[in-house]
């Protein structure tokens, strides 16, 4: 579930009780609290972003697959983008992507997932994703095109590339 929704059921409720209880009766019977998580949220922003002002081609979210945040993510980019939720670096390979659909089910395999003309990668990654796999990850991508890492300007975490 994305914090939007969450914060919007919230709202919900609190509509709810207030329908309910009256104003003077809120306090004594709703609380609500900021269980969304800093990171998770920061990484649903820049999503929001880069789908906002980049011209992607695909997009790759790296996270477990029964991470919720992870999947969130997926969710998120799907209705724009081709959308590849991989959990590892092994994941990427020349010509194939092994993959979790958007909205679950078995690991898939897509030969053929990366135009061999010039296209512009988006990558994130869930909350959780240790830095040493999303590395992994676009040392992978970079190496499907005969680049490496070291000649990347400016590594980043999250964000889009044109390969």
């Amino acid at each position: 579930m994305l914090s939007a929704e969450s914060l919007e059921i919230q709202d919900m409720l609190r509509s709810a009780m207030r329908d309910r209880r009256g104003d003077e009766g809120l306090e004594r019977h709703f609380r609500a609290f900021d269980t969304i998580c800093s990171a998770t949220q920061d990484r649903q922003d820049a999503v929001h972003a880069m789908l906002d002002a980049d011209d992607l081609d695909v997009m790759i979210v790296v996270g477990g697959y029964n991470s919720s945040n992870t999947q969130a993510l997926a969710s998120m980019c799907a209705p724009r983008v081709p959308t590849f939720h991989i959990d590892n670096p092994a994941s990427v390979e020349a010509s194939v992507i092994r993959y979790r659909p958007v909205g679950g089910g078995a690991e898939a395999r897509l030969e053929g997932w990366l135009p061999a003309a010039s296209v512009t990668v988006g990558l994130t990654a869930g909350a959780s994703t240790p830095d040493s796999v999303v590395g992994g990850v676009i040392e992978r991508l970079l190496a499907v095109r005969g680049h490496s890492a070291a000649q990347l300007p400016v590594p980043s975490v999250m964000g889009s590339a044109t390969l």
